[in-house]
């Protein structure tokens, strides 16, 4: 196992080939906002709540998954001998809309290669355009363009920074298990003012709100006995968000890498400890398809910054069932919190991600 630098990250070479992430991810931008060869898994993941003229609320997701077949076989990841049809990257897309005044939560994926032009990352001087098919998320330095159109529902949105990237962990590197390579290279746009147009049964609504955005790479797979996790991003009312990921062993318990991040008004950061903070599951909802029983309604503490939410789904079945592409079922949904921060009153809106409630998550991080 040699340590080599890779284009700014410090990196472990594991022992199948592929790139591990051990430290600080030293990102650069707008370089890292692309693709990472030699890293098994990357995602870029878009959610947001927004609002119609006339009130009616929706919520929206849409990720890219690139998912790395074997390890690199030249200096730019392409295998060798060379060849248009021949590729090692893999993407694949989930899409969604969650309609909360009609009681509906619709879903598309999709896959494709990276290859003949379907799928892949496109990396200009001062521009990033994540694409698969016609989907695609452009990022540039003061604004995401996100796009998806599907048979059920479409969006075309403009997103505007109100902050900076936000690094997690140490210095973006997201521990995830108990030793060192068990861990990503993590940062978010935590508050991006929205707006654009929204398509669903045929109408098509201009639509304002908030999003957030998340990148993420790894080559470590989940830890033994961990099966599955909940990720919260929350964006309250006094312009404060956090973000925090509990990973679930057997029987509930927390493994001791669970952690978040709080994010200041200012944009200055807190890194959140599993011992800062406390999630209680108050609600549960049955999915009729999968049979899984998911949380729907928690109660939050975090008591270093004296923080108090309840936090509640905004429709219960937001469920994500992916036969098609990762074969995975999961709930990816539209929350709002409400509470208190000391004695002020605050309230809010975000997603949540629950994975390993259908059937044990053992997929690669």
């Amino acid at each position: 196992m040699g340590l080599i630098v890779l284009r700014g990250f410090v990196n472990a070479e594991t022992d199948n080939g592929f790139l591990s992430v051990t430290a600080p991810c030293n990102f650069s931008f707008p370089r890292d906002h692309g693709a990472h060869a030699g890293y098994r898994t990357e995602w870029w993941y878009y959610t947001g709540n927004l609002a119609g003229n006339d009130g009616r609320r929706f919520g929206f997701q849409l990720t890219f998954f690139r998912s790395q077949i074997s390890p690199l076989e030249d200096r730019n990841g392409w295998p060798v001998p060379h060849s248009a049809w021949r590729t090692q990257q893999i993407y694949v897309g989930h899409a969604a809309v969650t309609d909360m005044s009609g009681k509906i939560h619709l879903q598309a994926e999709d896959v494709a290669r990276n290859a003949l032009g379907m799928a892949g990352v496109i990396q200009e001087k001062e521009k990033t355009v994540i694409y698969l098919k016609n989907w695609s998320a452009g990022i540039a330095a003061n604004l995401h363009v996100i796009q998806a159109k599907t048979d059920k529902f479409a969006y075309q949105l403009n997103l505007f920074p109100a902050k900076q990237p936000v690094f997690h962990g140490l210095g973006g590197y997201s521990r995830k298990g108990s030793t060192a390579e068990r861990g990503s290279c993590y940062y978010s746009f935590t508050r991006l003012n929205s707006e654009g147009t929204l398509t669903l049964k045929g109408k098509t609504f201009p639509v304002k709100g908030l999003s957030w955005m998340d990148h993420e790479f790894s080559t470590a797979p989940l830890e033994p006995g961990i099966v599955g996790w909940d990720w919260f991003s929350l964006q309250l009312s006094d312009q404060t968000e956090i973000m925090i990921f509990l990973l679930r062993e057997p029987g509930g318990i927390l493994h001791k890498a669970s952690s978040g991040t709080f994010v200041a008004s200012d944009g200055r950061t807190r890194h959140l400890s599993a011992d800062d903070f406390k999630i209680s599951v108050r609600q549960t909802w049955q999915s009729k398809k999968s049979k899984a029983v998911y949380p729907s309604k928690w109660e939050m503490t975090i008591s270093p910054l004296s923080i108090s939410l309840e936090v509640s789904s905004n429709l219960a079945d937001q469920e994500m069932q992916t036969m098609e592409s990762t074969g995975i079922t999961y709930w990816e949904g539209s929350v709002s919190c409400r509470g208190k921060r000391k004695t002020r009153p605050i309230k809010g809106s975000g997603y949540v991600e629950l994975t390993g409630y259908a059937q044990a998550f053992d997929a690669d991080l």
